[in-house]
């Protein structure tokens, strides 16, 4: 152990732990929950704790939080994944990157607790995590569930709260093939006693089941968009989240979130409900108010989701890499002015639904840069091409060029783009990270 000096040296010996390595994917909470026993950690946390899942926007809504549980005062830790640039990203101790030294600290306790179990990367690096945000000693931890929820290395904590998004098709493999299926996995985090929310409006039967069985209560402990709270008179500037609950009911004017897209008000919407109702229970112990809030909406900062580029032409950068994803780029590229052209720069997991991706876009995107993914779960540029044009079919697509990576396809589309012109990067994490990668060097 001990020629493990720094955090390189760890991540290179983490991935090769277990047989697939760090795109190894292997659900269930026995190995996790074994070494967290001894770990000597409890499920119960001794802080504040809020789990938050769902197919879509959980990044942005612990940003959120985190912004506004800053803005109210309170110390915060928060854990996401997966990171774009540095594996610091994944843990922020009051907005702030962990350190390598905290970092080493906590997977050389997790190496000498775990004996001879194999844990998975993602496994092995979330409980390292929860060792680094303890030792901070937050009043507040906001906790990413990976992939699903109820067999996700997450779910071993037992958390106060917990915030579902939405429910889409993305891992269906894994999860399910259907938002039933995936639903089911997502409430998996759910708890009874706990506060839930339902940030969208029609969440699949299978989470409300879970909830009834849970005995949740309607307005006392489970709260559902469009009903228990609401988006009011959205403008280009403000909007109006109202809320009740608890026998209680509350209305803010709000600015819109610093992070960019029509879909970051659903998000706010979910994370201020899940205040409010903490703040009923007596569980969140900072004031909050109007102004509270919108300090922490204007504030927050979430890399990599329609993230604006300074180049030449307008480059705007987002992880979006599922078909439900990619509908909200879809609204967001609708939104923002254009006068020119609109060129993409794709790339997409072997295991991802292409096709549907691209075709949400389907006469929004004037020209198509493909580029290849590496790795166990990668797709090539060429490949992805078939995919999108095979042959015999009417073509939709117009592909510009494939590449053999996201950020050689970029600098292709920025060589072709004319200044009214705008770009698009997305289609996945490495994706996106290829690019500032690059850039950054």
């Amino acid at each position: 152990m001990n020629h493990k000096q720094t955090l390189h040296d760890w991540l290179t010996y983490i991935e090769s732990l277990h047989p697939r390595g760090a795109a190894g994917i292997e659900l269930g909470l026995e190995r996790v929950r074994l070494v967290y026993g001894i770990l000597g950690l409890s499920s119960r946390l001794p802080a504040l704790v809020v789990t938050v899942a769902g197919t879509n926007g959980k990044g942005s809504s612990v940003a959120m939080l985190e912004a506004i549980a800053l803005a109210a005062g309170l110390s915060v830790a928060a854990f996401t994944s997966p990171h774009l640039l540095r594996y610091n990203e994944r843990v922020r101790l009051n907005g702030v990157d962990a350190s390598d030294e905290t970092w080493v600290r906590a997977f050389a306790r997790v190496e000498q607790a775990r004996g001879a179990v194999a844990l998975t990367y993602f496994e092995f690096g979330t409980l390292a995590a929860l060792l680094v945000m303890l030792e901070a000693a937050p009043q507040l931890i906001v906790l990413e569930v990976g992939l699903g929820g109820r067999g996700d290395a997450v779910n071993v904590v037992d958390a106060d709260a917990v915030l579902l998004t939405n429910v889409a098709l993305d891992h269906v493999a894994m999860l399910g093939a259907d938002r039933e299926a995936i639903g089911r996995e997502k409430a998996g985090v759910m708890r009874a006693g706990q506060v839930v929310v339902l940030a969208e409006t029609e969440p699949p039967s299978s989470v409300l089941a879970q909830a009834k069985q849970l005995g949740l209560t309607v307005g006392q402990s489970l709260f559902q968009r469009d009903r228990e709270f609401f988006i009011n008179m959205p403008t280009a500037d403000s909007w109006v989240w109202r809320g009740q609950g608890q026998g209680q009911g509350h209305e803010y004017v709000l600015p819109q979130p610093a992070l960019a897209g029509a879909h970051q008000r659903d998000n706010a919407a979910g994370v201020l409900m899940l205040v409010e109702a903490l703040k009923a229970r007596g569980l969140w112990s900072a004031p909050v108010s109007a102004e509270v809030y919108a300090a922490g909406l204007c504030q927050v900062r979430h890399p990599g989701r329609l993230q604006r580029l300074p180049a030449n032409v307008p480059v705007w950068l987002d992880v979006a890499h599922n078909p439900a994803g990619v509908e909200a780029l879809a609204q967001a590229m609708r939104d923002l002015p254009n006068h020119g052209r609109t060129l993409a720069v794709f790339a997409a997991l072997a295991d991802k639904d292409a096709l549907a991706m691209a075709s949400r876009l389907a006469g929004q995107v004037d020209a198509w840069y493909l580029a290849s993914l590496d790795g166990v779960r990668g797709r090539s540029s060429e490949d992805l091409a078939r995919v999108l044009c095979p042959p015999n079919a009417v073509n939709r697509f117009h592909i510009a060029a494939t590449e053999p990576s996201p950020f050689l396809a970029y600098t292709h589309a920025l060589r072709d783009a004319h200044d009214s012109d705008r770009i698009f990067v997305f289609g996945s994490f490495l994706c996106v990270t290829d690019v500032l990668e690059q850039l950054e060097r």
